[in-house]
């Protein structure tokens, strides 16, 4: 079933790009495997699919250790992450999606023995119970990270609400869209932010229509109707 929804996705992708004269290639599927075991995650390894994330430090640990050592694997921490967590997990991860403010970047950066690929969370639908920063600050909040050595700003994410109705997603996803090119434009050697990490299983056409390079989707690659 995994197999079969996999091609699915992929296909999607593919007519996604092409609505926008895009190239596949441009766009990487993050599986979030944060539903399923470990086995699941091993077969969407065997089925070619490399980028794996989870939303919690306990559970990205328990599938690393289980899918072993191998070289291939990215692991992306999708979610929020406690100040006191840092130091479990900030060495074991190659992206980190959630970077909300400069306590974290401090503790991230006082713990990383190597530099991390981090996405900063912007809550741009402005919802009081949505992480991240607001987009009016972010312009700030980038020239604050010059600070911290250990972090590479490669991108911003977001989260469209799941009650959203398409003309608002699409609202959502062009505003970061635009945020991003205005920092990849300022040329900041630490914030290059070439990328945008957003689409779901629920909007991942309309994120990837929108200049999305990173989509992470989890339900549609696990369900079994």
């Amino acid at each position: 079933m995994i197999a079969e929804n996999l091609q699915k996705i992929k296909q999607e992708i593919r007519e996604s790009c092409a609505l926008v004269s895009r190239s596949p290639e441009e766009v990487k599927l993050v599986a979030v495997t944060k539903s399923v075991g470990s086995e699941e995650a091993a077969e969407l390894v065997d089925l070619g699919v490399y980028d794996l994330a989870e939303n919690r430090v306990d559970k990205l640990l328990e599938k690393k250790a289980a899918l072993g050592d191998n070289a291939n694997i990215k692991w992306h921490l999708i979610g929020n992450l406690q100040r006191r967590k840092v130091k479990n997990i900030i060495n074991e991860i190659d992206y980190f999606h959630a970077l909300e403010n400069e306590k974290l970047a401090a503790e991230i950066n006082k713990r990383a023995e190597k530099l991390v690929k981090c996405f900063i969370e912007i809550n741009i639908s402005g919802e009081e119970s949505k992480h991240g920063i607001k987009a009016e600050n972010l312009v700030e909040f980038v020239a604050l990270l010059a600070n911290y050595e250990k972090i590479e700003v490669v991108g911003l994410m977001t989260m469209a609400p799941l009650e959203s109705s398409e003309i608002e997603v699409r609202e959502i996803f062009s505003k970061l869209k635009k945020l991003q090119e205005k920092i990849e434009q300022q040329e900041i050697p630490y914030a290059p932010c070439h990328e945008l990490s957003m689409g779901m299983s629920q909007d991942f056409q309309i994120a990837i229509e929108s200049g999305t390079t990173f989509v992470r989707i989890g339900t549609a690659l696990f369900r079994k109707d």
